[in-house]
């Protein structure tokens, strides 16, 4: 699924339609007793992040999104039904959090029963031009699915004669990439089986995010600072001179100073043939992750000069096949360190890189939030991002990803304020989609640029079978 943002998904004018949680809903959260089952680290260590950087001053925008074709007409009562459905069915999209205790500072659970789910529907009206349409949708994104309000997601549709675009928007508390790309086969589904008044056939119960959320956190709170993943995370920031690491480029950033803009930058990388190329030599150290961080570090020593690339990789943490299909964010952080210095050649660096992954990737499966925690150190959030990222999956073999060109899907991603650079590559079954958002500032614009133009040469590289521009 191509990950963009909501201005370059190709928006189309028609009538817009809307729906939240209904006001009965909200009334019966809100009578709700606390649910014991806590907040995952990564959920409190956002809302937190949130609620910092606003009472600095700065309402930053987070949200997650998604974007797909059904075909017409519409008819939305059976849509509205698959939509609550849908939301039932998760029971993250059901749970949310208050502020409790003797200083109002614990984030404390709430979870609305299945049976009290409702969805209100309001018809926003007709929309003749896409930007206007765009404008709208944004804006009502980034005033519902918000961090510090609940309910934190909405669920639009923009209709038309020949079918119907769905937009929702949620809160990342709730969802991560992973569960953006199951969401257009599964509504799909449901709405296909309710028109045509049947049970939905291939759609198991799905686990709760929020079980995982207390297993998690169970196993975290286990620890102390003695704990070797915690040592390992200590001698790792020690090394990035205290802090976690940034994208080692010059970005044009202010140290210290005000929270940048940031832009976003997303485009084919390679056709079909040329990522598999890539994969093909690559298999042998790993895969195309592999690749990408290895020619990542030459890149950015080219561009930066650091002779060490130290980044944080992003895992998933589904790590038993009961999570699979569940809409969560089930995501760690592993580091690894990689010499990138000028004798290093690329068959070398990926050795490197594989020899790093294996011995660090179970670090993710510990919160960072909560290895931070012990480790006392000052990390009070200042921005979404507490670290850059390089992240590869391969989307082609997800639920309903043959369809997704058809579908016109996207993930949607919220681009407002960072100083961090994010890196998304995807590979489809066109090629590889690179997306990335990152300072809004023009030496990041020219050196993102160069870093996408020299990634896609190493790439290519590769995959023709010439290895001269990369070793």
């Amino acid at each position: 699924m191509r990950i963009t943002d909501i201005q370059r998904c190709e928006v189309r004018p028609g009538r817009l339609v809307e729906w939240t949680l209904s006001p009965a809903t909200v009334a019966a959260a809100t009578a709700l007793p606390e649910d014991s089952r806590p907040p995952a680290y990564i959920q409190e260590s956002h809302i937190r992040t949130a609620r910092c950087v606003r009472e600095d001053g700065l309402f930053v925008p987070t949200w997650l999104g998604t974007a797909f074709d059904l075909p017409g007409p519409v008819d939305l009562d059976a849509l509205q039904e698959a939509l609550r459905t849908w939301t039932v069915r998760h029971e993250t999209l059901r749970s949310g959090f208050r502020w409790a205790g003797p200083s109002g500072d614990e984030l404390r659970r709430f979870t609305l029963d299945a049976a009290d789910v409702s969805l209100h529907r309001e018809d926003a009206g007709d929309f003749d031009d896409a930007d206007e349409l765009v404008r709208h949708l944004q804006d009502r994104f980034d005033t519902v699915a918000d961090a510090l309000r609940w309910p934190n997601l909405i669920y639009t549709a923009v209709v038309r004669d020949d079918g119907v675009s769905v937009y929702m928007a949620f809160d990342h508390s709730n969802v991560d990439a992973y569960s953006l790309t199951r969401i257009a086969a599964e509504i799909d589904e449901l709405y296909t089986a309710g028109l045509a008044g049947t049970e939905p056939g291939s759609l198991a119960p799905a686990a709760s995010y929020v079980d995982f959320c207390e297993i998690e956190r169970a196993d975290a709170d286990g620890i102390d600072g003695r704990h070797a993943v915690v040592e390992r995370w200590r001698e790792f920031i020690q090394r990035c001179d205290g802090m976690l690491p940034g994208f080692p480029v010059d970005l044009g950033v202010e140290p210290g100073g005000p929270l940048p803009r940031q832009r976003m930058l997303c485009e084919p990388l390679t056709d079909a043939a040329e990522a598999a190329a890539f994969e093909a030599y690559c298999r042998p150290y790993g895969g195309s992750m592999v690749g990408l961080l290895a020619a990542t570090g030459l890149i950015v020593h080219e561009l930066g000069g650091q002779s060490v690339y130290r980044t944080v990789v992003p895992f998933h943490t589904r790590v038993k096949s009961r999570w699979n299909d569940s809409v969560g964010w089930y995501v760690g952080g592993a580091p690894i360190e990689v010499p990138v210095g000028r004798t290093a050649g690329f068959p070398e660096t990926l050795r490197a890189v594989r020899a790093q992954l294996q011995a660090n990737r179970s670090l993710a499966r510990m919160p960072l939030a909560r290895v931070l925690r012990l480790l006392g150190a000052d990390f009070r959030p200042t921005s979404p991002d507490l670290y850059s990222i390089v992240s590869y999956v391969d989307t082609r073999t997800f639920p309903g990803a043959e369809r997704w060109a058809e579908q016109r899907a996207h993930a949607l991603l919220r681009v407002s304020y960072g100083d961090q650079v994010c890196v998304w590559v995807n590979r489809l079954h066109e090629g590889l989609w690179l997306a990335s958002r990152y300072p809004d500032t023009d030496v990041a614009a020219k050196n993102l640029r160069l870093y996408v133009e020299r990634l896609r040469d190493h790439i290519a590289s590769v995959a023709h079978g010439s290895l001269s521009a990369v070793s």
